[in-house]
């Protein structure tokens, strides 16, 4: 099983962790059946920004981006070469280590 390495995040993991998931599990759903309570405003269906991760090492071995989901990191806060939305990003047998920006796009946890 890949293992997923999270970088320290002040809010969600601040000393850092490392979870393992199967291959075909989305970065995501790792994280959340870790306890690590990654924002997921959509649920998961590509359609916000707030799962937003950028990819530090293992980025290739994830499985490729789709039109929508490039379209929706555009709007992400801190885009970056490897940024991916966690709910798009498939493990593959690869470990990957990932960066959970500190800011995201929630309308909702800002009380907008």
């Amino acid at each position: 099983m890949p293992i997923i390495k999270i970088l320290p995040h002040p809010e969600y993991c601040p000393q850092g962790a490392q979870v393992s998931a199967p291959a075909g599990t989305s970065i995501c759903e790792a994280l959340l059946e870790n306890n690590i309570p990654i924002e997921h405003a959509c649920d998961m269906v590509c359609a916000c920004t707030t799962c937003h991760v950028i990819v530090r090492e293992g980025f290739n071995s994830l499985n490729e981006l789709d039109d929508n989901e490039e379209d929706l990191l555009d709007r992400a806060w801190g885009l970056e070469p490897n940024s991916r939305l966690s709910c798009q990003a498939i493990l593959a047998q690869q470990d990957v280590t990932i960066e959970i920006p500190k800011y995201s796009i929630n309308h909702a946890k800002e009380k907008h």
